[in-house]
């Protein structure tokens, strides 16, 4: 099999393209870094320099093309003029937070609505579905969609509240004693999914012919409360984290930028049916429980540096809001 990654050095293709590798694919990736793993070809080309891409591509066709890097309509329009004779698949990357905001039913299917009032992403996201699939309709354009979820490897532990410099600075607060903040009351449902379980549920899409027209979500079957999963992480660190829960609503105001990823995402309860992706790979399951993988997270994380990206503006806005809020609660 030839293909095609774009990008493919993030937590998701990073995880994607070794599997590819290890299974003999013949692997090119288009960067603008010239980064990857061994036994990649490396195009260095902006994609977004459509004359480029173009002339870098010339002569070149391959069985699967994936875009790790397109997020808005006119960039899969690009695409789909690269690729239209170039390629036997085209997978795009979307979200699983395209799917509808609020939830009418805690239960997600591909064939929830998509539908995100709070996130400019989101609709981004969906915008560019419906693109595809206007292009598959009319023109026999073959995509493959697939919708991840919050999918994580070894370099960022995953939390729903952190500052520009990740998640460390989280962790860091567990390991100084200091109270972290949880969104809600820490009850809503969440799907944690190790990279390398999505990499098996989406090399197993790649030239599968049953794919073709289809949009997928690839997640874990484990649902965990955001207080166990704090937990996890406190246990993984080796200390009992100090839980400060606040609403979603009352985060979202304080810090605009939180209103698309809690109250477009995180902030609700999900559970992902994944007969879907089930069906088109027989035999695939994630078998990376959470509590194991974050383990795994924590230990990468701990023992390179470069990982603990301290962020003193983000734990300075934590230790006002929680002053604030516990000073309010405290005058009632």
């Amino acid at each position: 099999m030839k293909a095609l990654f774009i990008g493919g050095t993030g937590t998701i293709s990073s995880a994607i393209s070794s599997l590819a590798i290890e299974k003999g694919v013949e692997l090119t990736l288009l960067t603008r870094s010239g980064n990857g793993p061994e036994g990649a070809e490396r195009l260095i080309c902006d994609v977004n320099d459509e004359d480029r891409a173009f002339s870098v591509l010339k002569g070149r066709s391959f069985d699967v093309v994936v875009d790790f890097v397109a997020f808005r309509p006119e960039q899969v329009e690009r695409d789909i003029r690269l690729f239209q004779e170039r390629t036997g698949q085209y997978i795009f990357i979307s979200s699983a937070s395209t799917y509808q905001k609020p939830l009418a039913h805690p239960v997600i299917t591909e064939s929830t609505p998509l539908y995100n009032p709070y996130w400019q992403y989101a609709r981004d996201k969906i915008a560019c579905e419906t693109l595809l699939m206007a292009a598959y309709r009319s023109t026999a354009f073959p995509v493959t969609i697939v919708r991840p979820s919050h999918t994580y490897g070894d370099c960022s532990v995953p939390v729903a509240i952190h500052g520009a410099q990740g998640s460390w600075q989280v962790l860091a607060r567990m390991l100084e004693g200091k109270p972290v903040i949880v969104h809600g009351d820490g009850l809503s449902l969440w799907t944690f999914t190790h990279n390398t379980d999505f990499a098996r549920g989406f090399y197993g899409l790649m030239g599968n012919p049953h794919a073709i027209g289809e949009a997928v979500h690839i997640t874990s079957d484990e649902t965990l409360t955001w207080n166990a999963a704090f937990a996890a992480i406190g246990r993984a660190l080796g200390v009992e984290p100090i839980l400060q829960h606040i609403s979603s609503d009352l985060l979202s105001a304080l810090r605009p930028e939180l209103l698309g990823t809690l109250l477009g995402d995180k902030a609700n309860s999900v559970i992902f049916d994944n007969s879907k992706i089930k069906r088109l790979v027989p035999g695939f399951f994630a078998t990376v429980r959470f509590d194991e993988g974050v383990r795994r997270t924590v230990e990468y994380v701990r023992s390179h540096p470069e990982c603990q990206k301290a962020d003193p503006e983000f734990d300075a806005w934590c230790d006002r809001v929680i002053k604030a809020y516990s000073s309010c609660v405290r005058s009632f």
